[in-house]
């Protein structure tokens, strides 16, 4: 069974089925860092690059294992765009400052080529709404990651 398959059985309150929270979280996280990178019609090697070092150094995984998700979460976007589904494991999953530090990841993958276009960023207002975090606050967040990425 694929993950993204174990993932909807789990968020089905009728499934039986249970995967360990770190992959789901994890797998939600990487999945939205690809939607952002993928959102103006392509992800850029840069981009890329940002999503496995976010992957690597916020999350914790090897180089190995952030390929692997990376490449998992390609997978799962491509079989389903549900934003919502993942967002909802975010927010089920994280406190507050986890779900703040999910966007800033998001934030960074919509930074990596020195702008974040419409898409991206329409698309990351769309997320700070699911993920119950303030426009206030998400504002800061944005301004705190171009000053981080000297923008």
């Amino acid at each position: 069974m694929s993950i993204f398959k174990k993932l909807s059985h789990m968020l089905n309150a009728s499934s039986p089925v249970k995967i360990p929270k770190p992959e789901g979280e994890r797998l939600a996280a990487a999945v939205l860092m690809v939607e952002v990178a993928a959102n103006d019609g392509e992800i850029s090697r840069i981009e890329r690059e940002q999503i496995l070092h976010l992957l690597e150094h916020k999350l914790g995984l090897s180089s190995e294992e952030a390929i692997e998700l990376f490449v998992e979460a390609l997978g799962v976007r491509n079989e389903s765009n549900q934003m919502v589904t993942f967002t909802r494991e975010i927010k089920n999953h994280f406190d507050e400052g986890g779900r703040e530090n999910i966007l800033e990841m998001m934030w960074e993958v919509a930074f990596a080529d020195g702008k974040a276009d419409s898409y991206e960023s329409n698309l990351l207002r769309r997320v700070t709404g699911l993920l119950y975090i303030s426009d206030v606050r998400s504002g800061q967040i944005r301004k705190n990651v171009m000053a981080k990425l000297g923008l």
